[in-house]
């Protein structure tokens, strides 16, 4: 279990206390401010705990919605723009405005990890939007699983993502012919 340093203070009273149950064992700091009371934790665990108001977006999302077999060298959140910088090298940060953020938030379990992430409708958008800045044999693998799982997808939800942004109809558009 993960805990904050706040949560450490209330739990165990002080920053002696705290100090003191890391050097008998049962407690485990992670990275500043993290702690854990096993000895592993995954990393995404800590990035989640350390960010708890992000949201996995692009090849992270892509990678946890099984959309690609890519693993990322970094994990990609998105933010509300009035969210401060995340100076953290392990993440590449996207700020949304508030319109858009809230939209196709779920959470999934990966590796007995909760995860924050865009749902696979909301995703999709972002591939279409996005898909100049992609090679072409990345954005075909996504494509092709897209296809494979067409079925599955909720169509009426897309089409509601869709009408958020400006060009909104294009992109509609170009999922029809991509993906159906």
């Amino acid at each position: 279990m993960l805990l904050t340093y706040q949560e450490c203070l209330d739990k165990y009273g002080s920053d002696y206390q705290i100090k003191k149950e890391i050097g008998s064992g049962a407690l485990f700091m992670k990275e500043r401010g993290i702690y854990s009371t096993k000895r592993n934790a995954s990393e995404i665990d800590v990035i989640m705990r350390k960010y708890p108001r992000t949201v996995c977006t692009w090849k992270s999302a892509f990678y946890y919605h099984s959309l690609t077999d890519v693993i990322s060298d970094h994990y990609y959140l998105a933010t509300k723009r009035s969210d401060t910088r995340i100076k953290d090298p392990r993440v590449i940060q996207s700020f949304q405005t508030d319109e858009i953020f809230d939209a196709g938030i779920t959470e999934i379990q990966y590796n007995n990890s909760s995860i924050r992430v865009y749902d696979r409708e909301r995703m999709l958008i972002e591939l279409m939007r996005f898909r100049t800045r992609i090679p072409m044999d990345y954005y075909k693998e996504i494509i092709n699983n897209y296809r494979k799982l067409s079925f599955e997808l909720d169509f009426g939800i897309v089409e509601e993502y869709s009408a958020m942004f400006k060009n909104g109809a294009k992109l509609m558009n170009m999922i029809q012919m991509e993906v159906l």
